[in-house]
Protein backbone atom coordinates (compact mmCIF):
# COMPACT_ATOMS: atom_id res chain seq x y z
CA UNK A 1 0.00 0.00 0.00
CA UNK A 2 1.25 3.48 -0.89
CA UNK A 3 2.43 5.47 2.13
CA UNK A 4 2.01 9.20 2.73
CA UNK A 5 4.20 10.92 5.31
CA UNK A 6 2.64 14.09 6.73
CA UNK A 7 4.45 16.49 9.04
CA UNK A 8 2.41 18.73 11.31
CA UNK A 9 -0.17 15.96 11.14
CA UNK A 10 -2.13 17.09 14.21
CA UNK A 11 -2.42 20.65 12.93
CA UNK A 12 -5.00 22.23 10.66
CA UNK A 13 -3.72 21.21 7.22
CA UNK A 14 -1.89 18.10 8.36
CA UNK A 15 -4.95 16.52 9.97
CA UNK A 16 -7.10 17.39 6.96
CA UNK A 17 -4.50 15.69 4.74
CA UNK A 18 -4.45 12.59 6.96
CA UNK A 19 -8.21 12.11 6.59
CA UNK A 20 -8.23 12.95 2.89
CA UNK A 21 -5.41 10.59 1.89
CA UNK A 22 -6.69 7.79 4.13
CA UNK A 23 -10.03 8.09 2.30
CA UNK A 24 -8.09 7.71 -0.95
CA UNK A 25 -6.75 4.36 0.27
CA UNK A 26 -3.27 5.43 1.32
CA UNK A 27 -1.48 4.35 4.49
CA UNK A 28 -0.80 7.56 6.43
CA UNK A 29 2.16 8.20 8.72
CA UNK A 30 2.08 11.40 10.76
CA UNK A 31 4.91 13.34 12.38
CA UNK A 32 3.97 15.94 15.00
CA UNK A 33 5.40 16.78 18.44
CA UNK A 34 2.78 19.41 19.43
CA UNK A 35 5.38 22.17 19.19
CA UNK A 36 2.53 24.59 18.52
CA UNK A 37 1.81 24.39 22.27
CA UNK A 38 5.44 25.28 23.00
CA UNK A 39 5.20 28.27 20.67
CA UNK A 40 1.86 29.71 21.76
CA UNK A 41 0.73 28.11 25.01
CA UNK A 42 -2.08 25.84 26.11
CA UNK A 43 -4.74 27.38 23.86
CA UNK A 44 -2.75 26.30 20.79
CA UNK A 45 -2.34 22.68 21.94
CA UNK A 46 -3.24 20.21 19.18
CA UNK A 47 -3.62 17.16 21.41
CA UNK A 48 -7.43 17.31 21.17
CA UNK A 49 -7.17 17.17 17.38
CA UNK A 50 -4.68 14.30 17.46
CA UNK A 51 -7.05 12.22 19.60
CA UNK A 52 -9.91 13.01 17.24
CA UNK A 53 -7.73 12.01 14.29
CA UNK A 54 -6.87 8.64 15.84
CA UNK A 55 -10.57 7.93 16.37
CA UNK A 56 -11.51 8.90 12.82
CA UNK A 57 -8.59 7.11 11.11
CA UNK A 58 -7.81 3.91 13.07
CA UNK A 59 -5.01 2.94 10.66
CA UNK A 60 -3.14 6.21 11.21
CA UNK A 61 0.44 5.80 12.46
CA UNK A 62 1.75 8.65 14.62
CA UNK A 63 5.34 9.60 15.49
CA UNK A 64 6.09 12.22 18.15
CA UNK A 65 9.18 13.60 16.44
CA UNK A 66 10.83 17.00 15.99
CA UNK A 67 11.61 17.64 12.31
CA UNK A 68 15.02 19.01 13.39
CA UNK A 69 15.89 15.53 14.67
CA UNK A 70 17.34 14.11 11.48
CA UNK A 71 18.41 10.81 13.02
CA UNK A 72 14.89 9.93 14.15
CA UNK A 73 13.40 11.14 10.88
CA UNK A 74 15.76 8.88 8.98
CA UNK A 75 14.59 5.83 10.94
CA UNK A 76 11.01 6.63 9.91
CA UNK A 77 11.93 7.11 6.24
CA UNK A 78 14.01 3.91 6.17
CA UNK A 79 11.16 1.94 7.72
CA UNK A 80 8.66 2.96 5.03
CA UNK A 81 11.11 3.71 2.20
CA UNK A 82 9.87 1.16 -0.33
CA UNK A 83 6.28 2.39 -0.09
CA UNK A 84 6.53 6.19 0.36
CA UNK A 85 4.65 7.92 -2.46
CA UNK A 86 3.87 11.31 -0.93
CA UNK A 87 5.41 13.68 1.62
CA UNK A 88 3.26 16.61 2.74
CA UNK A 89 5.34 19.00 4.82
CA UNK A 90 2.97 21.15 6.89
CA UNK A 91 4.99 21.47 10.11
CA UNK A 92 6.30 24.97 10.88
CA UNK A 93 6.81 27.83 13.26
CA UNK A 94 4.09 30.04 11.75
CA UNK A 95 4.22 33.43 13.48
CA UNK A 96 5.94 36.76 12.63
CA UNK A 97 6.04 37.88 16.24
CA UNK A 98 7.24 34.60 17.70
CA UNK A 99 10.06 34.38 15.15
CA UNK A 100 11.48 37.70 16.34
CA UNK A 101 11.54 36.40 19.92
CA UNK A 102 13.59 33.32 19.02
CA UNK A 103 15.19 33.54 15.55
CA UNK A 104 17.32 30.44 16.00
CA UNK A 105 14.40 28.11 16.72
CA UNK A 106 12.29 29.71 13.99
CA UNK A 107 14.97 29.20 11.33
CA UNK A 108 16.00 25.71 12.35
CA UNK A 109 12.39 24.51 12.42
CA UNK A 110 11.32 26.15 9.17
CA UNK A 111 14.48 25.99 7.05
CA UNK A 112 16.67 23.21 8.50
CA UNK A 113 13.68 20.96 9.17
CA UNK A 114 12.62 21.29 5.54
CA UNK A 115 16.13 20.49 4.33
CA UNK A 116 16.15 17.35 6.50
CA UNK A 117 12.93 16.14 4.88
CA UNK A 118 14.00 16.97 1.34
CA UNK A 119 17.32 15.17 1.68
CA UNK A 120 15.72 12.09 3.26
CA UNK A 121 13.21 12.04 0.42
CA UNK A 122 16.05 12.22 -2.13
CA UNK A 123 17.97 9.43 -0.40
CA UNK A 124 15.13 7.00 0.30
CA UNK A 125 12.16 7.74 -2.00
CA UNK A 126 13.30 10.07 -4.76
CA UNK A 127 10.25 9.36 -6.95
CA UNK A 128 7.81 10.44 -4.24
CA UNK A 129 5.89 13.71 -4.54
CA UNK A 130 7.07 16.36 -2.06
CA UNK A 131 4.49 19.03 -1.15
CA UNK A 132 5.61 22.02 0.90
CA UNK A 133 3.18 24.31 2.68
CA UNK A 134 4.82 27.66 2.04
CA UNK A 135 3.31 31.11 2.68
CA UNK A 136 2.55 34.41 0.98
CA UNK A 137 4.99 35.97 3.47
CA UNK A 138 7.84 34.93 1.16
CA UNK A 139 6.90 38.09 -0.79
CA UNK A 140 7.70 40.21 2.26
CA UNK A 141 5.92 43.55 2.42
CA UNK A 142 6.09 44.15 -1.35
CA UNK A 143 2.27 43.86 -1.57
CA UNK A 144 2.10 47.03 0.56
CA UNK A 145 3.54 48.99 -2.38
CA UNK A 146 0.45 48.27 -4.47
CA UNK A 147 -1.85 51.21 -5.28
CA UNK A 148 -4.59 50.74 -2.71
CA UNK A 149 -7.90 52.54 -2.28
CA UNK A 150 -9.34 53.01 1.20
CA UNK A 151 -13.01 52.10 1.35
CA UNK A 152 -15.42 52.29 4.27
CA UNK A 153 -14.48 48.91 5.76
CA UNK A 154 -11.51 47.66 3.74
CA UNK A 155 -8.62 48.46 1.49
CA UNK A 156 -8.89 47.39 -2.14
CA UNK A 157 -6.35 47.39 -4.95
CA UNK A 158 -6.94 50.14 -7.50
CA UNK A 159 -9.51 49.16 -10.10
CA UNK A 160 -7.17 49.76 -13.05
CA UNK A 161 -4.39 47.59 -11.61
CA UNK A 162 -3.84 44.13 -13.19
CA UNK A 163 -4.39 42.48 -9.78
CA UNK A 164 -7.89 43.92 -9.43
CA UNK A 165 -10.47 41.15 -9.62
CA UNK A 166 -7.84 38.40 -9.70
CA UNK A 167 -5.33 38.84 -6.88
CA UNK A 168 -1.54 38.65 -6.63
CA UNK A 169 0.26 36.20 -8.92
CA UNK A 170 3.51 34.28 -8.62
CA UNK A 171 5.51 36.86 -10.58
CA UNK A 172 5.72 39.25 -7.63
CA UNK A 173 9.34 39.66 -6.50
CA UNK A 174 10.50 38.24 -3.18
CA UNK A 175 13.55 40.58 -3.11
CA UNK A 176 14.34 44.03 -1.72
CA UNK A 177 11.72 44.20 1.02
CA UNK A 178 11.05 43.49 4.69
CA UNK A 179 9.92 39.92 5.26
CA UNK A 180 9.96 39.45 9.04
CA UNK A 181 12.28 36.69 10.25
CA UNK A 182 9.46 34.18 9.78
CA UNK A 183 9.13 35.22 6.15
CA UNK A 184 12.86 34.72 5.66
CA UNK A 185 12.94 31.22 7.17
CA UNK A 186 9.94 30.17 5.08
CA UNK A 187 11.45 31.70 1.93
CA UNK A 188 14.68 29.78 2.51
CA UNK A 189 12.71 26.54 2.72
CA UNK A 190 10.57 27.52 -0.29
CA UNK A 191 13.66 28.06 -2.45
CA UNK A 192 15.19 24.79 -1.28
CA UNK A 193 12.03 22.88 -2.24
CA UNK A 194 12.15 24.45 -5.70
CA UNK A 195 15.87 23.67 -6.03
CA UNK A 196 15.48 19.99 -5.14
CA UNK A 197 12.83 19.80 -7.82
CA UNK A 198 14.94 21.45 -10.50
CA UNK A 199 18.44 20.28 -9.52
CA UNK A 200 17.61 16.66 -8.66
CA UNK A 201 14.58 16.24 -10.94
CA UNK A 202 12.22 15.52 -8.04
CA UNK A 203 8.49 16.15 -7.99
CA UNK A 204 8.18 19.14 -5.64
CA UNK A 205 5.74 21.99 -5.16
CA UNK A 206 5.42 25.07 -2.96
CA UNK A 207 1.89 26.14 -2.14
CA UNK A 208 2.14 29.77 -1.04
CA UNK A 209 -0.99 30.10 1.07
CA UNK A 210 -2.86 33.12 2.31
CA UNK A 211 -4.82 32.56 5.52
CA UNK A 212 -5.42 28.84 5.93
CA UNK A 213 -8.41 28.04 8.07
CA UNK A 214 -11.00 25.47 9.07
CA UNK A 215 -12.66 23.73 12.02
CA UNK A 216 -9.51 21.86 13.12
CA UNK A 217 -7.52 25.05 13.72
CA UNK A 218 -6.21 25.63 17.25
CA UNK A 219 -6.37 29.40 16.80
CA UNK A 220 -4.31 31.63 19.05
CA UNK A 221 -3.42 35.30 19.33
CA UNK A 222 -0.29 35.04 17.19
CA UNK A 223 -1.61 32.62 14.58
CA UNK A 224 -4.96 31.37 13.30
CA UNK A 225 -6.87 34.55 12.42
CA UNK A 226 -10.45 33.38 11.83
CA UNK A 227 -10.46 30.54 14.38
CA UNK A 228 -9.07 32.81 17.08
CA UNK A 229 -11.48 35.59 16.18
CA UNK A 230 -14.46 33.26 16.38
CA UNK A 231 -13.27 31.89 19.71
CA UNK A 232 -12.99 35.44 21.04
CA UNK A 233 -16.60 36.05 20.04
CA UNK A 234 -17.79 32.86 21.74
CA UNK A 235 -15.78 33.32 24.95
CA UNK A 236 -16.11 37.15 25.16
CA UNK A 237 -12.34 37.50 25.12
CA UNK A 238 -11.23 40.94 23.85
CA UNK A 239 -9.60 40.96 20.43
CA UNK A 240 -6.86 43.42 19.40
CA UNK A 241 -6.67 44.88 15.91
CA UNK A 242 -3.12 45.90 14.99
CA UNK A 243 -2.89 48.87 12.64
CA UNK A 244 -4.33 49.81 9.24
CA UNK A 245 -7.67 50.80 10.86
CA UNK A 246 -8.74 47.17 10.80
CA UNK A 247 -9.20 47.46 7.04
CA UNK A 248 -6.35 45.09 6.12
CA UNK A 249 -7.62 42.34 3.81
CA UNK A 250 -6.87 38.61 3.94
CA UNK A 251 -8.04 35.84 1.69
CA UNK A 252 -9.05 32.63 3.45
CA UNK A 253 -9.01 29.07 2.13
CA UNK A 254 -10.66 26.13 3.87
CA UNK A 255 -8.25 23.32 4.78
CA UNK A 256 -10.26 20.84 2.67
CA UNK A 257 -9.91 22.96 -0.46
CA UNK A 258 -6.15 23.25 0.02
CA UNK A 259 -5.70 19.52 0.58
CA UNK A 260 -7.91 18.82 -2.42
CA UNK A 261 -5.49 20.94 -4.48
CA UNK A 262 -2.63 18.86 -3.10
CA UNK A 263 -4.39 15.70 -4.29
CA UNK A 264 -4.75 17.09 -7.81
CA UNK A 265 -1.01 17.78 -7.79
CA UNK A 266 -0.23 14.27 -6.52
CA UNK A 267 -2.14 12.81 -9.45
CA UNK A 268 -0.14 14.88 -11.98
CA UNK A 269 3.04 16.17 -10.27
CA UNK A 270 5.62 18.62 -11.61
CA UNK A 271 9.21 19.53 -10.70
CA UNK A 272 9.87 22.73 -8.76
CA UNK A 273 6.32 24.05 -9.10
CA UNK A 274 5.10 27.17 -7.26
CA UNK A 275 1.50 28.26 -6.77
CA UNK A 276 -0.20 31.06 -4.88
CA UNK A 277 -3.16 29.30 -3.30
CA UNK A 278 -5.53 31.09 -0.96
CA UNK A 279 -9.17 32.03 -0.91
CA UNK A 280 -8.83 34.19 -3.99
CA UNK A 281 -11.19 36.97 -5.07
CA UNK A 282 -14.26 35.12 -3.81
CA UNK A 283 -13.14 34.42 -0.23
CA UNK A 284 -11.49 37.43 1.36
CA UNK A 285 -12.37 39.94 4.03
CA UNK A 286 -10.95 42.75 6.13
CA UNK A 287 -10.57 42.37 9.89
CA UNK A 288 -13.59 44.63 10.41
CA UNK A 289 -15.66 42.53 8.01
CA UNK A 290 -14.53 39.31 9.70
CA UNK A 291 -15.62 40.68 13.08
CA UNK A 292 -19.09 41.38 11.67
CA UNK A 293 -19.32 37.87 10.21
CA UNK A 294 -18.29 36.28 13.52
CA UNK A 295 -20.88 38.33 15.40
CA UNK A 296 -23.64 37.40 12.96
CA UNK A 297 -22.83 33.67 13.04
CA UNK A 298 -22.25 33.41 16.79
CA UNK A 299 -24.97 35.80 17.89
CA UNK A 300 -22.42 37.31 20.28
CA UNK A 301 -20.97 40.81 20.52
CA UNK A 302 -17.22 40.63 19.94
CA UNK A 303 -15.24 42.99 22.15
CA UNK A 304 -12.25 44.51 20.39
CA UNK A 305 -9.72 47.27 20.80
CA UNK A 306 -7.42 49.03 18.38
CA UNK A 307 -3.61 49.20 18.53
CA UNK A 308 -2.20 51.83 16.20
CA UNK A 309 1.06 50.00 15.40
CA UNK A 310 0.78 47.29 12.75
CA UNK A 311 2.74 44.07 12.97
CA UNK A 312 6.12 44.11 11.21
CA UNK A 313 5.86 42.70 7.70
CA UNK A 314 2.06 42.60 7.85
CA UNK A 315 0.19 42.87 4.57
CA UNK A 316 -2.38 45.62 4.04
CA UNK A 317 -4.03 43.74 1.19
CA UNK A 318 -3.52 40.16 0.14
CA UNK A 319 -5.69 38.21 -2.28
CA UNK A 320 -4.20 35.17 -4.04
CA UNK A 321 -4.45 34.82 -7.79
CA UNK A 322 -5.26 31.11 -8.17
CA UNK A 323 -5.54 31.13 -11.97
CA UNK A 324 -2.14 29.46 -12.54
CA UNK A 325 -3.15 26.46 -10.44
CA UNK A 326 -6.60 26.31 -12.04
CA UNK A 327 -5.00 26.42 -15.48
CA UNK A 328 -2.71 23.49 -14.65
CA UNK A 329 -5.42 21.58 -12.76
CA UNK A 330 -8.77 22.63 -14.27
CA UNK A 331 -10.80 20.01 -12.38
CA UNK A 332 -10.01 21.66 -9.03
CA UNK A 333 -12.25 24.34 -7.54
CA UNK A 334 -13.34 25.73 -4.18
CA UNK A 335 -15.94 23.77 -2.22
CA UNK A 336 -16.21 26.25 0.67
CA UNK A 337 -16.97 29.96 0.81
CA UNK A 338 -16.10 32.29 3.66
CA UNK A 339 -19.45 32.05 5.44
CA UNK A 340 -19.69 28.25 5.34
CA UNK A 341 -16.12 28.06 6.60
CA UNK A 342 -16.80 30.41 9.51
CA UNK A 343 -19.99 28.52 10.35
CA UNK A 344 -18.03 25.25 10.51
CA UNK A 345 -15.44 26.91 12.75
CA UNK A 346 -18.18 28.20 15.05
CA UNK A 347 -19.77 24.76 15.49
CA UNK A 348 -16.39 23.07 15.95
CA UNK A 349 -15.41 25.45 18.76
CA UNK A 350 -18.76 25.04 20.47
CA UNK A 351 -18.73 21.25 20.17
CA UNK A 352 -15.10 20.30 20.74
CA UNK A 353 -13.85 22.97 23.13
CA UNK A 354 -16.97 24.75 24.28
CA UNK A 355 -17.71 28.33 25.23
CA UNK A 356 -16.18 27.74 28.67
CA UNK A 357 -12.72 27.17 27.17
CA UNK A 358 -10.12 28.52 29.54
CA UNK A 359 -7.25 30.59 28.20
CA UNK A 360 -3.76 30.13 29.55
Amino acid sequence: MAVAIITGSAGLIGSEAVKFLADKGMSVVGIDNNMRKSFFGEEACTQWNLQSLKRQVPSYQHYDCDIRDNATLEKIFKHYANDIAVIIHAAAQPSHDWAASNPHVDFTVNANGTLNLLELTRQHCKDATFIYLSTNKVYGDTPNNLPLEELARRFEVATLHPYYGFGIDENMSIDQNKHSLFGVSKAAADLMVQEYGRYFGMNTVCFRGGCLTGPAHSGTKLHGFLAYLMRCAITHKPYSIYGYKGKQVRDNIHSFDLVSAMWHFIEAPKSGAVYNLGGGPGNNCSVLEAISFCQEISGEELMWNYVNDNRIGDHIWWVSDVRKFKQDYPNWDFQYNLITTLTEIYHAIKETQGSSYEYA
